[in-house]
């Protein structure tokens, strides 16, 4: 789990802790003897205090070591951190940490390495080991270290997608009657008898001419309406969707925990 100094994980940390600094606390040894100061502090990705970065330019040998926090008792009314059992042979010996310092597994196991009790037990597995595998360095004292969560509401705002109608467009046939006049003809045969404007007259018997089976013929036709179906594109009908755009807004209330320090007595706080 990657480590982050304190004011990058939380620039307004001094708010958090009740305008306490911790990079403002002197190390002493339960003893009485003073270590170094507080130059920084590393903390996990859940903000939970991993490492202190002790300065020991001015007591020791003029290099920053790490503290695993599991060892020290931080009173903020005394503005003192207390390590028990570092001395300043032990300090010559643990690794120096620098501000351009690689900070991977295997140079946090050789941090630990320096404080870690033969008697511990524990055997190092890069692959399972985490910081609860060692409360001896990473547990907190809960009478010294007292931690509690402040938190807050948070309006998260997402979208989903919702089947709100559906249009079916289809086709059917409707019937209905319709007319159509078509004009025709038929033809017809009128006979009529009439009298002859000659009727009275002597024909002459060299021009009479009596004949039998003579027949006058005559065609007559009529119309007769041809009357069929045929189907044609009355109109064409396009289907699309357009997607249309809006803002919804919503309001709700919600909810922030403050901390309230309630004291008695004359405390330095």
């Amino acid at each position: 789990m990657p480590l982050h100094k304190l004011e990058n994980f939380d620039p307004n940390y001094r708010e958090t802790f009740g305008a306490d600094d911790v990079k403002t606390l002197e190390v002493y040894t339960e003893g009485g003897d003073r270590v170094g100061s507080v130059a920084d502090v590393l903390v996990d990705d859940d903000g939970h205090f991993r490492y202190l970065v002790i300065d020991t330019s001015i007591d020791f040998f003029g290099k920053k070591i790490l503290l695993p926090i599991g060892l020290s008792r931080i009173d903020y009314a005394a503005k003192r951190v207390y390590v028990d059992g570092l001395s300043r042979q032990q300090v010559e010996g643990l690794v120096e940490y620098k501000e351009d310092t690689i900070f991977d597994r295997n140079y946090e196991e050789k941090v630990r390495s320096g404080f870690r009790s033969p008697t511990s037990g524990v055997t190092y597995d890069s692959d399972t080991y985490n910081y609860q595998t060692e409360p001896a360095l990473y547990g907190l004292n809960e009478q010294s270290h007292q931690t509690f969560r402040l938190y807050e509401e948070r309006l998260i705002a997402n979208k989903h997608r919702i089947k709100t109608g559906e249009v079916t467009v289809g086709k059917h046939i409707e019937t209905d009657t319709a007319t159509v006049t078509v004009p025709i003809q038929k033809e017809r045969v009128i006979i009529e008898r009439v009298a002859p404007t000659e009727a009275g007259n002597v024909v002459d018997a060299t021009e009479l001419k009596f004949q039998e089976g003579e027949v006058a013929r005559i065609e007559v036709y009529e119309e007769t309406p041809d009357i069929r179906k045929e189907a044609f594109v009355r109109e064409e009908i396009r289907v699309k969707k357009v997607v249309e755009h809006d803002i919804v807004e919503t309001q709700e209330t919600i909810r922030r925990e403050e901390l309230d320090v309630d004291t008695t007595g004359n405390l330095n706080v």
